[in-house]
């Protein structure tokens, strides 16, 4: 297998890996703990439901891992081509990583004061419940952010189709915007979500890219993998 087409690969696994710990923790772990609205339903469902609460964390943490593997590996992929641009998603990437380590680190705070309460622990417990979840929003910035180096990282190479390119441009834009509507305008969720959308097809498309095709095969031969001589742009 030629090394580009294995590092490709390594990196569709890896961003494979972001999306099953992103959706079991988003979507299935957390709503089941956290009650936006009633503060004594999440401090019951903690205390209650303590090996939940600790795979919760564990799912976060993983999710750390396989995010800052990812961004490392799309740098190692992107550098032959447009190294400027695969440090961009090498470092927006890990910022991402960062966001995931500190929302986990409150929420297994919320659960150890939970189960060795001071003061008002269901106040505090809850509260750092909504920090975490503030945090995943605002961090839609840089959600957004390394999407679109990616993008440019897909156009500039032309290892894959340039329509993946510009969906993950624009996926990045709205992601950014997106963040700022949920402040701004706190009554059109649905808009938010749209403006996601673009960034969760780019995303699934760059998935499922890199771990079929790898890369185009005609791009192979025309870039070098040794990092010490970085191969010129290709279209």
């Amino acid at each position: 297998m030629h090394p580009i087409v294995r590092t490709a690969r390594i990196t569709g696994l890896l961003y494979l890996g972001i999306v099953f710990t992103g959706i079991g923790f988003y979507f299935l772990l957390l709503p089941e703990l956290f009650a936006a609205d009633k503060p004594g339903l999440t401090m019951a469902n903690l205390t209650q439901h303590e090996g939940l609460a600790r795979a919760i964390v564990a799912v976060e943490l993983l999710m750390v891992i396989v995010q800052t593997l990812t961004a490392v590996w799309f740098y190692l992929l992107f550098r032959p081509a447009t190294p400027s641009a695969a440090a961009g998603i090498a470092a927006f990437g890990l910022v991402n990583a960062v966001v995931a380590l500190v929302s986990a680190g409150l929420l297994a705070t919320a659960l150890q004061i939970s189960l060795d309460p001071f003061g008002d622990a269901t106040f505090t417990a809850h509260t750092l419940y909504l920090i975490s979840d503030n945090i995943w929003d605002v961090g839609a910035l840089f959600f957004g952010l390394w999407l679109i180096p990616m993008g440019w990282c897909v156009l500039r190479s032309g290892w894959m189709p340039a329509a993946l390119g510009w969906i993950l441009v624009a996926g990045g834009v709205g992601y950014i915007l997106s963040a700022f509507v949920r402040y701004l305008l706190p009554d059109a969720d649905l808009v938010a979500e749209a403006l996601a959308y673009p960034a969760t097809v780019g995303e699934f498309w760059m998935v499922g890219y890199l771990l079929i095709h790898g890369v185009r095969r005609r791009a192979l031969g025309q870039v070098s993998v040794s990092p010490a001589a970085p191969a010129p742009t290709t279209a």
